[in-house]
């Protein structure tokens, strides 16, 4: 009787893992945190905190806890000062540990840059580094410990191609990836990888105004001829936050449809 053949999926579960991804009650974060309870993991929801936001996350862990994941969802302000500190230590309370650390959580203010203000300078720091930063020293150092570790980085096409409204936030993005390359060559002999996931233009809600008004100028510079949805970043996430990507550590995966190439 031959063998069985070997299951190249199998490398893709995350059963027994426990993921943390930030701005996850909708829209990218959202879907790669269904993506990463489907296949196994328990996934801790980070949200904002106000009325909408908690419903969001509310419905997301429902979904998951009716497909038979465990799942809990977690309110943090990231542009108060300690509002990532205190989501780490919230879901190390309530799961004891982090295996992958899924930064999603971002906000862009959209303005020129000679008249961006220091509050608005302030905030963006704040909820797209300083949290990064936050979570990174809280997160990262008990996954070298235990040999194990994901983080993963959720860049934007912008990184590489700056928005002349998005001064600062195009900007922290690209330090973001920079921050990864860095945290790669540091931690990958502990068993922890650190990686980028770049989206391009995916039809979210925070851009849906702008594809309204200048998205038949994109469309045709994106080689695959459609925007991106959600869930064309769950296979990337997956194959970046498992044993599957067990030997990708420091890269950038662009998930921009050929955009930076066309």
């Amino acid at each position: 009787m031959m063998n069985a053949l070997p299951n190249p999926l199998a490398s893709f579960r995350l059963d027994g893992r426990t993921a943390l991804v930030t701005g996850a009650r909708r829209e990218i974060g959202r879907a790669i945190a269904l993506g990463f309870a489907a296949q196994g993991a328990r996934v801790a929801v980070h949200h904002l905190g106000n009325a909408e936001e908690t419903s969001d996350a509310d419905a997301v862990v429902a979904q998951m806890r009716a497909g038979g994941a465990e799942a809990q969802a977690f309110a943090a302000d990231f542009a108060t000062e300690t509002g990532a500190q205190d989501l780490a230590a919230a879901v190390l309370a309530a799961f004891g540990q982090v295996d992958i650390l899924v930064i999603n959580a971002s906000i862009e203010l959209v303005e020129p840059w000679a008249g961006i203000s220091r509050a608005h300078f302030d905030r963006q720091i704040a909820v797209n580094l300083r949290s990064t930063l936050d979570l990174f020293q809280a997160l990262v150092p008990p996954m070298q410990a235990r040999g194990w570790g994901r983080v993963l980085t959720i860049g934007s096409v912008q990184q590489n191609l700056p928005h002349p409204g998005m001064l600062i936030y195009a900007g922290s993005k690209a330090m973001q990836h920079s921050w990864a390359v860095n945290l790669a060559r540091q931690c990958g002999a502990d068993g922890v990888t650190v990686n980028n996931l770049a989206p391009g233009a995916i039809a979210t809600a925070r851009n849906r105004e702008q594809l309204a008004t200048s998205g038949h100028e994109l469309l045709p510079r994106i080689p695959v001829g459609r925007f991106g949805r959600p869930d064309d970043l769950v296979g990337p996430a997956l194959l970046l936050c498992s044993d599957a990507g067990s030997y990708i550590n420091g890269a950038s995966l662009l998930v921009d449809g050929g955009r930076l190439i066309g």
